[in-house]
């Protein structure tokens, strides 16, 4: 192994394989840390945890522990995959968990760029936008349990590390990869341990990724990831698939403006369930009856808790923010058991902490990279007998349920 990642939550995961497959590398993804070492083949594993919003603590023990585990299969760089709307709170996760990377690989030139532009994020004068408008104005500002209200990555940054944060601008970037080298140089010698980097196209990810040649540590969304396989000399290919038939059941507990859209273009034109967060929590609705439901339908029958803001904040009100979530992620988890035990064989999440629930309930330990959906969004193979698609709440077109059925099947 020779890329070691982290990645803190299962879809990141599977969206920072995707980019390091269509480069070339040959990419497993890991469900939590495993008990024994990776197959020889592997050149880059990813390490998926569910670390992005739980205690700053722990997110930090379970990255330390999936460093050690990549070390032991030798790998040369590490990256540390987060959300490339950098979600997070004023006390982490991405700043502690960054921290102590950076301590344990004695790294002192770390980058930090979550920058995506084939999903629309960019970042400018350190500046993270998406699309048109600046990450505070996106509609992350409402997240559920990472609300993002500044778009400033160096102010944001600073609240949660105990190191200063540089920043190279475009001008450099542009410039290429030598420039880049240069002002991380000069950050350094400032006494800046975290580099925030400028990047709004593929050609300025791929002029970060050589000048990280010889860093040990790289943080940041998957899209910065693009340009590292070249550094060990591998080549872009296309990634090999076999679809899967069978039953297919899509569930989505994403509330992100891109999720809501896809789930009301789908449910005009499949079968639709909508899943009230007190119906759950008050014990109206079961998973069992949910999971009937969806099996007794055509087509790719969708089960969704995907709610307009307002709405989430008044349950969360009634509830607490952490019952409310807790009760959704069992469901879906639920959910999927039941689904499956009821021989579905393609399963379409949509949410970040959705699906790793659904990973989770599933008890999926390795998953196959296969071929992308949507940008940030692959195919890949549980098991034998079942595929999987993980999408990030804010990734994917409006057709993406039906896009990912097809890419899934025969």
């Amino acid at each position: 192994m020779k890329l070691g990642c982290i990645g803190d939550d299962f879809t990141g995961s599977s969206d920072l394989a995707n980019t390091l497959a269509k480069e070339g590398m040959r990419v497993t993804q890991y469900t939590g840390i495993p008990d024994g070492d990776a197959d020889p083949s592997v050149e880059a594993g990813v390490v998926a945890l569910k670390s992005r919003s739980i205690d700053p603590g722990d997110a930090v023990a379970k990255s330390l522990e999936a460093l050690e585990w990549l070390r032991a299969q030798g790998c040369t760089q590490f990256f540390f995959k987060y959300c490339s709307t950098f979600d997070s709170t004023p006390e982490g996760n991405i700043g502690p968990v960054a921290d102590a990377l950076a301590e344990a690989l004695d790294a002192h030139q770390v980058i930090v760029c979550p920058a995506f532009p084939g999903t629309g994020r960019s970042v400018y004068q350190g500046h993270l936008f998406v699309n048109d408008v600046l990450l505070s104005e996106s509609g992350m500002q409402n997240h559920p349990l990472t609300p993002m209200t500044d778009p400033d990555l160096r102010r944001w940054l600073a609240l949660q590390t105990r190191y200063a944060v540089g920043h190279v601008g475009s001008g450099a970037v542009f410039a290429g990869a030598a420039a880049i080298r240069q002002v991380f140089a000069t950050e350094h010698e400032a006494g800046k341990r975290h580099i925030v980097v400028d990047a709004i196209r593929d050609e300025d990810l791929r002029a970060i990724g050589a000048a990280a040649k010889e860093l040990p540590l790289i943080t940041g969304g998957s899209g910065v990831a693009l340009g590292l396989p070249a550094n060990f000399g591998c080549v872009a290919g296309e990634v090999p698939w076999t679809g899967q038939s069978g039953t297919a059941v899509a569930l989505s507990g994403s509330c992100s403006i891109a999720t809501r859209a896809q789930v009301a273009y789908h449910a005009a034109r499949n079968p639709a369930r909508e899943v009230a967060a007190a119906d759950v929590i008050e014990g109206r609705l079961t998973a069992a009856e949910a999971a009937t439901w969806a099996l007794a339908q055509d087509g790719v029958p969708l089960v969704y808790s995907s709610a307009d803001p307002d709405v989430v904040r008044k349950v969360q009100a009634q509830f607490g923010r952490e019952q409310s979530a807790g009760a959704l992620e069992g469901f879906f988890a639920d959910v999927a058991r039941a689904v499956r035990a009821g021989g579905a064989t393609r399963i379409i999440t949509a949410g970040g902490e959705t699906s790793g629930a659904v990973v989770e309930g599933l008890g999926l330990d390795t998953l196959e990279i296969g071929p992308e959906i949507d940008p940030g969004v692959p195919a890949l193979r549980a098991r034998p007998d079942l595929v999987v698609a993980l999408k990030s709440g804010n990734f994917g077109a409006e057709d993406f349920f039906e896009k990912a059925d097809r890419v899934l099947g025969v």
